[in-house]
């Protein structure tokens, strides 16, 4: 299928997307491909695949909570963008003055 220059500014014009007449090309082929790979896909015989109603997983897996190694304070402290008092220093929420 090919895809024309209307088409491209007509799609943007829908999506409220503003091209630059440079950027409209690209567009084009970019659109072909993607009707291209289409087309290939409706080619694949599908009649035999039962329909999924989602594709939502059900039951995640899960795994043993075990306990590892603990973390040095100060290996930890060091990483944090501020520390102070021996732990994490955070910006005040509420002015207490």
């Amino acid at each position: 299928m090919t895809i024309e220059r209307n088409d491209v500014l007509h799609i943007a014009r829908l999506a409220r997307v503003s091209l630059e007449p440079e950027e409209v090309p690209a567009l084009m082929r970019e659109l072909a491909a993607i009707l291209e790979y289409m087309d290939l896909l409706n080619e694949i015989e599908t009649d035999s695949v039962e329909p999924t109603a989602h594709v939502a997983v059900t039951e995640l897996p899960l795994r043993a909570d075990a306990v590892s190694g603990e973390l040095e304070r100060d290996v930890v402290l060091e990483q944090a963008p501020r520390a102070g008092g021996g732990g994490f220093a955070v910006p005040t929420f509420i002015d207490e003055s």
